[in-house]
């Protein structure tokens, strides 16, 4: 009787798991399958298999003259949007892996007055709502005169990535057995060589994972991006958010498409590198 509760209690537990998988990634089939729709007019209607938005995506020209009209966007703008999105991702990463790194190394190695307080406080960033960091960073900003620009998203993003890169780091070092660099200090090299030599290597994959997770999360960001970005500042999430407001297009998908792919790869290596062993 128990060994066929047991079993039932498995089969369920396969079901919701499949059923949960199919709900969460449901949206992201039908939008990659309609992104090849060669309707125009109204996507949730399949009339046909086509690359055109696609091509259109790139400044090329479709196959047919009906879908001339149909995008209007200039593919300058686009790569326009696509180089500050990568502008922001590759410079807020880089600060937060440095910030998040040296914080997860100095609260791992030494022992200090408000230290536990300090590590509750490295996780405010993450748990608090994206509305309300970006309505503060908004506030602090216009407070202290700065102007809303690429340099206020690269600032407000490593206010939440340093977080980030410091769990993923902070995760290695509590893993990490620290025997290596008491020998390295005992056969009298200095800490910058014992960092370099000993310590790096070894934290590295979680060094790179933190990178790459701060890399696709910055990459994705919306709510707070919107509040700090200047008028003239766009990225590609709000360049998207921006042509859903005017209607729902073909291109749309495909450019979602090409996001999710990119988001994923990049999201693979990261937890590939996170869960490495030397």
């Amino acid at each position: 009787m128990s060994k066929r509760r047991f079993s039932s209690g498995w089969t369920a537990l396969h079901i919701y798991g499949a059923a949960f998988l199919i709900f969460l990634y449901a949206p992201l089939a039908l939008i990659t399958v309609y992104s090849f729709n060669s309707n125009a007019l109204n996507m949730a209607v399949w009339t046909g298999f086509t690359f055109d938005w696609y091509r259109t995506l790139f400044g090329m020209q479709p196959a047919g003259a009906a879908f001339d009209a149909a995008f209007t966007e200039n593919p300058d703008r686009i790569f326009g949007v696509l180089r500050n999105s990568l502008i922001v991702a590759l410079s807020a990463s880089a600060i937060s892996t440095v910030i998040g790194t040296a914080t997860a190394l100095a609260t791992a190695r030494y022992d200090f007055v408000g230290k536990r307080i300090y590590q509750a406080l490295l996780f405010m960033p993450m748990i608090m709502p994206d509305i309300v960091l970006g309505i503060a960073l908004l506030i602090f900003f216009v407070g202290v005169g700065f102007k809303l620009s690429l340099a206020t998203i690269i600032i407000g993003h490593c206010t939440f990535l340093s977080s980030y890169v410091y769990i993923i780091v902070a995760a290695r070092l509590a893993g990490m057995d620290n025997t290596l660099e008491v020998a390295s200090a005992d056969l009298g090299a200095g800490p910058v060589t014992t960092f370099r030599r000993v310590t790096l290597p070894l934290i590295m994959p979680g060094v790179i994972g933190g990178f790459l997770l701060a890399f696709i999360i910055s990459l994705d960001d919306v709510v707070i991006t919107y509040f700090i970005a200047g008028v003239d500042t766009q990225t590609l999430p709000l360049f998207i958010l921006a042509m859903v407001r005017r209607g729902i297009r073909p291109q749309i998908n495909a450019l979602a498409v090409l996001l999710i792919m990119f988001s994923f790869v990049v999201a693979s290596a990261g937890l590939y590198f996170r869960s490495r062993r030397n």
